[in-house]
């Protein structure tokens, strides 16, 4: 299974968060599916730790991109097509950042690892 990790899903994996639900955490540990992390999520971070809201489990030059591909994750770019699908997209989420993740989800038939019921409106395939 190729898996998009959401933005707190992979930030309570890497901090062995008790939050993460087991059939996520167990998701994520197989080693036949494949751990995909967006870009997107990085600039997510990025704004939300420089506004305060956020303190990341690492610095983020560390952990973007070498310490999440040690750790095997991909990194997934934005694409044009990715951006051509948030044309489609109903408003049913207001967040940017989690419609890209959506619209890449969709593009990619990427399954969502992720908490925020929101994505389900969507038809992405999502685990939790």
């Amino acid at each position: 299974m190729k898996l998009l990790v959401d933005t707190q899903a992979l930030i309570w994996a890497l901090e062995g968060d008790k939050r993460l639900s087991r059939v996520a955490r167990e998701a994520l540990e197989d080693p036949t599916n494949r751990r995909i992390v967006s870009i997107a999520t990085g600039w997510e971070m990025a704004i939300k730790t420089g506004l305060g809201k956020l303190n990341p489990p690492m610095p983020l030059p560390h952990l973007f991109p070498a310490e999440l591909e040690r750790l095997g994750f991909e990194i997934l770019p934005i694409k044009s097509e990715h951006v051509h699908r948030l044309l489609d997209l109903p408003l049913h989420h207001r967040d940017p950042f989690d419609r890209m993740l959506i619209a890449q989800a969709l593009s990619e038939n990427l399954t969502m690892v992720g908490c925020d019921v929101a994505f389900d409106a969507y038809g992405a395939a999502r685990i939790w």
